[in-house]
């Protein structure tokens, strides 16, 4: 793979800080790197295989002689530069919700749908976070037998807010421990030592958007419009790497063990499992991973052909930055 021009929009944030470290960590072939924000970060200094390098203005003529853009500046941004991104000959690798359930835009995870790549026109979207962890461990036991039905429960890290609102989760924590009060900004409600529905917008049927998104998302993925889908999206205290029970329904019944030994053998994956040790996945333990930790992989003694899964994954790197990054390996 020859050496590319690659641009990163929104640089100086909690993605960007991700992609600067494993474009640098996965020897990601670079020509040159353009670091894009906001006015009120020029000339701030970004480290990079040594080097420090400056951040420039994002402005329509940030792309001319870029081959990849790596998007993670808001969808509103992302709408801004889109034309100037395609017009300029880049591809757009998009972390925002802008284009992922616009018709003829590729939402990519590389484990399940790189295929879909060579469909873009200039956008590639990269899926939600909860999305991307939830899927890359149930899609391969989906391709051996088939999902009639997926319930999902979230428990959301701090950082699929951003930098400020991990932030906050440190912030709180100190003060309420020194018996001040919370100060709120980035959730509706405090974060330290409490749990809270997603802080995203209900829609009129009683879902919030994360879960909405989740459900959307999953269909277009897998090619799979009649697959059920739901989901229930929760806020906690945890500083990074969400975590999700899942509840998978297949058109057959499936053995715990079998579905353990598909799991071992998947990409993306790592199978954490210890029953006698009582050891599972935690956040803890998925932040700064590549891989998405599996484990309470067991019968669902409610339905003939269900399983349930808990998995963990990080969600600044899998379900954002790394998710993109590989995308751009691809291309």
């Amino acid at each position: 793979m020859s050496g590319k021009t690659v641009a990163i929009a929104g640089a100086t944030g909690a993605v960007g800080a991700c992609f600067l470290e494993l474009l640098d960590k996965r020897n990601f072939p670079i020509k040159e790197l353009k670091l894009l924000a906001s006015k009120r970060s020029v000339g701030k200094k970004l480290p990079f295989k040594g080097e420090k390098l400056v951040v420039e203005e994002l402005t329509k003529d940030s792309f001319k002689g870029v081959d990849i853009a790596l998007f993670s500046a808001g969808g509103s941004l992302s709408k801004q530069f889109r034309n100037d991104v395609v017009n300029a000959g880049a591809v757009m690798v998009d972390n925002s919700s802008a284009f992922r359930m616009e018709e003829g835009t590729p939402l990519v995870v590389p484990e399940i749908n790189p295929e879909d790549i060579k469909t873009h026109k200039g956008v590639i979207a990269n899926p939600n976070c909860s999305t991307i962890i939830c899927l890359v461990p149930v899609f391969p036991l989906h391709k051996v037998n088939p999902i009639k039905r997926l319930v999902v429960s979230t428990y959301q890290a701090a950082s699929g807010a951003g930098a400020r609102a991990m932030e906050e989760l440190e912030v709180q924590s100190k003060d309420v421990l020194e018996g001040k009060p919370a100060k709120k900004e980035m959730f509706p409600h405090q974060i330290a030592f409490n749990v809270f529905s997603h802080n995203s917008k209900i829609d009129s049927d009683g879902y919030n958007e994360e879960e909405t998104k989740m459900i959307k998302e999953t269909k277009k993925i897998f090619h799979k419009p009649d697959i059920q889908v739901t989901a229930t999206c929760i806020r906690i205290p945890v500083m990074r790497a969400h975590s999700e029970a899942i509840t998978i329904e297949f058109e057959k019944p499936f053995s715990p063990d079998e579905a353990r030994k598909i799991l071992e053998r998947a990409p993306g994956i790592r199978v954490v499992d210890d029953r006698e040790a009582n050891y599972f996945p935690m956040p803890l333990e998925a932040s700064s991973k590549e891989e998405i930790l599996v484990g309470r992989i067991r019968k669902d003694l409610s339905n003939e052909g269900g399983l349930n899964l808990f998995v963990a994954g990080d969600q600044l790197w899998k379900g954002a930055a790394l998710n993109a990054i590989q995308i751009a390996e691809l291309l």
